[in-house]
């Protein structure tokens, strides 16, 4: 169905209380935007999200980076990176970090900082890695790093598709590889200046994530979320 020209869909996206989970709920222009100064502030409910208590639990969202979306290329829409305030629009609420962050990279803007983060993931379903045998486990590592068929590069499709949605949404990405265990891939954000750098990772966080969920997905960003060693994998934790 045609949509008015100036409609913009804006996914705001936040770091919940836990400090790892991503969370997000999409806003209407009806106008476009065409910088960060047309979005406005938000909010939502901090009790459900691990960072207030029912009785006082609006917590503001502030848009400090957007890029397009690429989930919604037929229209006009955007990713909207948040941090996140208590009531008063001053407290940072829990695990909101990157407000410190930004205050470090603009005093060491003079130092033209520059860098480059590897993020490593775990592509799951149904709780377990995705791709490995319903029972037992799969052959000892060596031959998945950087691998190449069907049961060395396992989850490929989703890597690749969320690689697309990364460059498309303007993203950083220096490149991808398979990891050291099955189901297991790594992304390179950068090079990157001051505060981009964990703009882009979180953003591309996102994006996997939502491209895993069409193919009923999950990722782990645990470093070690399988015990296992070089020469075999064994009980996960």
């Amino acid at each position: 169905m045609p949509l008015d020209d100036n409609i913009t869909f804006a996914e705001y996206i936040w770091i919940d209380g836990s400090g790892k989970t991503l969370r997000s709920k999409t806003k209407t222009y009806l106008n476009k935007i065409s910088k960060l100064e047309d979005l406005e502030w938000w909010t939502y409910d901090g009790s459900s999200c691990l960072q207030a208590v029912t009785g006082d639990s609006e917590i503001w969202l502030k848009p400090v980076c957007y890029v397009k979306d690429p989930f919604r290329a037929n229209c006009n829409a955007i990713l909207v990176l948040c941090e996140t305030f208590t009531h008063d629009k001053v407290t940072p609420a829990r695990f909101n970090f990157r407000h410190l962050a930004a205050k470090i990279m603009e005093e060491a803007k003079s130092e033209d900082p520059w860098f480059g983060i590897e993020q490593e993931f775990f592509l799951y379903e149904k709780k377990r890695p995705y791709g490995w045998p319903a029972e037992g486990y799969p052959e000892p590592q060596l031959q998945y790093y950087c691998g190449v068929g069907a049961s060395n590069a396992i989850g490929r499709q989703i890597i690749e598709a969320a690689y697309r949605c990364f460059l498309y949404a303007g993203l950083k990405i220096a490149g991808i590889n398979a990891e050291v265990a099955p189901a297991q891939w790594e992304y390179q954000v950068g090079i990157t200046r001051g505060i981009e750098c964990g703009d882009h990772m979180w953003l591309a966080r996102y994006i996997v994530g939502r491209v895993a969920e069409t193919y009923g997905c999950d990722v782990d960003f645990e470093p070690k979320p399988v015990k296992g060693t070089i020469k075999s994998l064994s009980n996960p934790r």
